[in-house]
């Protein structure tokens, strides 16, 4: 996957999340890195007195975090050296840095383990749910941002062919293509409402633009002076209604609530002078801000 267009790289986004593990956990010791086909490759290390943990490559289902790899689940031992739930490949680098405590969280992405955070203590402690429970979050929001730039470079290679084809081949769009442009362009709303980074939020505004200009429907010809102006969320909820998703559909996938769907959606309406939510679809097509 190509991260070099992001405002950050995966490497600076493994770097701040173990930042903020570092500040939320209050662990002395984190450190990390992202799977590869060798296991974990631990790039980022803070906080250490030592050098040893630089450049460990853990495998899976040895030691502390090739467990949370393999089982997909947190993992934690209060006293490494004696632990005998793990195997003690790492014992030279773990040890060697004189850590006792030690959390181990994987970063899932779509049901695999993409990394992991670790959080390390000289001391033997026990972590609870206070100390733990920020880890995991900090995991989550990392596993979402990795899943919302492979989603988005997914979607620009499957419609990379489209974007660069002349005018007339993106008008032959049959029904089927045009229905999963749509259905696409609805997933790339849902998902950039979620995201933080400023940089990437505008990276799929750019590609939901040009995904909505690709339908090859026609579009009337003073859409450019349209003084008709949808908001972001207005924008949002009538691109899932436009895929036939339901109110109820429509609040899931955007973690709304029902009633907050629908006066969106009647806003909607009122800007589009429609009566219902099928017509106010079909104007905002003609007018250019729905594919």
């Amino acid at each position: 996957m190509t991260t070099q267009e992001w405002s950050a790289t995966e490497s600076q986004l493994l770097a701040g999340a173990l930042r903020e593990f570092a500040q939320q956990t209050h662990f002395p010791v984190v450190f990390g890195g992202f799977v590869t086909a060798d296991g974990v490759r631990v790039s980022t290390v803070l906080g250490s007195r030592t050098r040893s943990l630089e450049g460990l490559i853990v495998r899976p289902d040895r030691g502390l975090g090739g467990r949370a790899v393999t089982e997909l689940r947190p993992r934690m031992t209060n006293d490494y050296g004696s632990s005998r739930q793990i195997t003690h490949d790492y014992d030279g680098a773990v040890l060697g840095e004189g850590i006792s405590t030690l959390l181990a969280v994987p970063v899932l992405v779509g049901g695999r383990a993409r990394g992991v955070l670790y959080g390390g203590s000289w001391v033997a402690s026990t972590v609870g749910d206070v100390v733990a429970a920020p880890g995991f979050r900090i995991a989550e929001t990392l596993a979402t941002e990795l899943r919302v730039r492979e989603e988005v470079e997914r979607r620009m290679t499957a419609f990379g062919h489209i974007r660069s084809a002349p005018a007339p081949a993106r008008a032959g769009l049959d029904a089927q293509q045009r229905e999963e442009l749509r259905a696409s362009y609805a997933e790339l709303r849902s998902i950039s409402a979620s995201v933080t980074d400023a940089a990437l939020r505008e990276r799929l505004a750019s590609l939901e633009q040009r995904l909505a200009g690709l339908s090859g429907e026609a579009v009337v010809q003073d859409a450019a002076s349209s003084e008709v102006t949808l908001s972001r969320r207005e924008t949002d909820v009538l691109a899932c209604a436009a895929i036939g998703a339901t109110n109820a559909e429509i609040a899931t996938t955007l973690a709304l609530k029902e009633g907050t769907v629908k006066s969106y959606l009647q806003s909607a309406m009122s800007k589009l002078d429609a009566s219902t939510r099928h017509a106010a679809v079909a104007k905002a097509r003609r007018l250019g801000l729905l594919p």
